[in-house]
């Protein structure tokens, strides 16, 4: 499978090849950004645009680390917007491609661990 949203290299480069710990990685990932995205959800319905741009921050160190960096440049944007309080009306999208692209993320690791790692 060719990867179009994530980048291996941050992983084989942090575990050494160790498949136990790559596992580890994608497991924590995984759960992290289901959770950050339902936070995000809450946050921008409850109006709270400090907080979101506070877990926007911690949502792009996330993302950067699987190479997502275009992602992980929108994020920086929707943390500076959020903090200051600007542009509002864009919030809504950044976390909706937030929330569809570590989905997607999350498929392309799942299959590195079954199809890739299965062996190791």
């Amino acid at each position: 499978m060719d990867y179009k949203f994530i980048s291996t290299e941050y992983l084989d480069s942090v575990s050494g090849g160790n498949s136990e710990m790559i596992r580890e990685i994608v497991i924590m990932f995984s759960q992290q950004v289901v959770e950050m995205y339902n936070e995000m959800r809450t946050l921008l319905s409850e109006k709270k645009y400090q907080a979101l741009g506070l877990l926007a921050h911690k949502a792009k160190s996330s993302v950067a680390i699987m190479g997502m960096h275009d992602l992980a440049a929108i994020l920086k944007t929707l943390e500076i917007q959020a903090k200051e309080g600007k542009e509002i009306e864009k919030y809504e999208s950044y976390v909706t491609r937030f929330g569809n692209e570590t989905r997607e993320a999350v498929k392309e690791l799942e299959d590195l661990l079954n199809n890739k790692l299965k062996n190791v």
